[in-house]
């Protein structure tokens, strides 16, 4: 089979690149799709994406074996292959992949860069690794495409490390999205969406996931840019994604289709040593070295040590998830899963295990004076206490202590869903349900 990849055609003002993927299907429908599209997240943390950093590969032959449904387009069923059987020249697609390209993607705006490749041969899977989990050198990705097949990257040419990527990855883990997408005439207009049916979706199928926050009330299955994209339902499996899909009340969708995805499978979490490098995602295991922070925003920060030291931070979008953070105490250990920011190097959490708690005891009183029997004073905060009336002295450890419960327990606590990354795993997904968040 031929593998069709694309990447960076999108903009903030607009354009999708899985658009993209339904006018490449259009243009290739004298070809069989082989297996669903593909779309691929990469590196979350690359200072130069658009929005999610996604790039998108199709595989195109002659279809044999089973066929299955994948989408609707012009108003006709749209099916794939389970295999192939032959594929016409590579030479003889990128000249169509290309024109098709060269109409939609958002070439105006400095931080779109295009690429387009046709491949006839699988790129190796560290390509894929290397871009979901660090940053792929322009003239590396551009090596592999050559020895792969035939490409072309437009402006700095950046486009054609997703166009490797995309090729490369070799599911370990999976999961599926249906895209919905707008009629033209809506693009960037307000979404006709009836959160109600989105409750109700959530409801009837357990198997998809990031539907609705309902700690904020807010539909998280439509982007918030105005791309050409009405709806997407990721789900562990495709079947019932149609049907999911057809019970949301919504403004009529243009066409849709199912993506396989490597989102919600952590593919760009690693674990750390001493040190932790910028742009990456890491896992940290450690012990909290002191006090949570509240900084102006709202933003929570704590410093972690893993065997070296990091703060880590609750930024002010993750919401509900900052009170985590603001409960932990020093000594209680955790996993931490997040992105390293540079400047100032921080770890931008994701995901939180609480492994131990340490105990918490607040003071009942001052202790009674050994000498006169009357209530002793404080002299500062850890610098014992003094008898206002015979001037003996006593400990920290003198005064009246009990346990306090802590808010916290043992376990794993993630963001609500309108805050989690399209490639983090969901606690859902672990079979796992998060603890509940601190009242405070």
């Amino acid at each position: 089979m031929l593998y069709v990849s694309f990447d960076d055609t999108d903009s903030l003002k607009g354009m999708c690149t899985t658009f993209l993927a339904t006018e490449m299907i259009k243009e290739f429908s004298d070809l069989d799709l082989i297996g669903h599209p593909r779309l691929v997240r990469l590196n979350p943390n690359v200072p130069w994406k658009t929005r999610g950093n996604g790039a998108l590969c199709l595989r195109l032959g002659r279809g044999t074996g089973g066929r299955f449904k994948v989408g609707e387009l012009d108003g006709r069923d749209i099916f794939a292959w389970t295999g192939s059987t032959a594929h016409p020249p590579s030479e003889d697609i990128l000249p169509r992949a290309a024109t098709v390209l060269e109409e939609w993607a958002e070439f105006g705006d400095n931080l779109t860069n295009p690429a387009v490749a046709v491949f006839d041969r699988k790129p190796p899977p560290s390509m894929y690794w290397k871009a979901v989990r660090d940053i792929v050198p322009i003239a590396e990705a551009r090596e592999a495409a050559k020895m792969a097949g035939a490409f072309r990257a437009y402006k700095n040419g950046r486009g054609i490390v997703g166009c490797v990527a995309a090729a490369a990855w070799r599911p370990q883990d999976r999961t599926y999205e249906v895209l919905t997408y707008r009629q033209r005439a809506r693009w960037g207009t307000e979404r006709d969406i009836d959160s109600e049916s989105v409750i109700e979706m959530d409801g009837r199928f357990p198997e998809t996931f990031n539907n609705y926050d309902y700690l904020n009330r807010k539909v998280t299955i439509a982007p918030g840019s105005p791309c050409p994209i009405l709806f997407g339902i990721r789900a562990e499996r495709p079947d019932r994604l149609e049907r999911a899909m057809r019970t949301i009340r919504s403004e009529t969708p243009d066409r849709w289709f199912i993506f396989e995805t490597n989102q919600g499978t952590d593919e760009h979490l690693v674990k750390a040593g001493k040190s932790v490098k910028r742009h990456t995602s890491v896992i940290l295991r450690g012990l909290v070295a002191g006090p949570p922070m509240v900084h102006l925003g709202g933003h929570v920060i704590f410093p972690l040590n893993y065997g070296g030291k990091i703060d880590c931070a609750a930024y002010e979008p993750s919401k509900q998830f900052r009170r985590v953070s603001r409960a932990l105490m020093a000594g209680d250990e955790v996993v931490v899963c997040g992105s390293v920011r540079d400047e100032p190097r921080t770890i931008n959490v994701e995901k939180l295990r609480v492994l131990k708690l340490v105990e918490s005891k607040v003071k009942v009183s001052n202790p009674v004076c050994p000498s006169c029997g009357k209530r002793m004073k404080s002299i500062g905060r850890g610098a014992g206490f003094r008898c206002l009336t015979c001037r003996t002295k006593a400990p920290a450890t003198a005064g009246v202590w009990k346990k306090a419960e802590r808010q916290l327990r043992i376990g794993w606590y993630e963001p609500p869903v309108s805050a989690r990354r399209h490639i983090s795993m969901p606690l859902k997904r672990l079979g796992l349900k998060e603890n509940a968040y601190p009242s405070k």
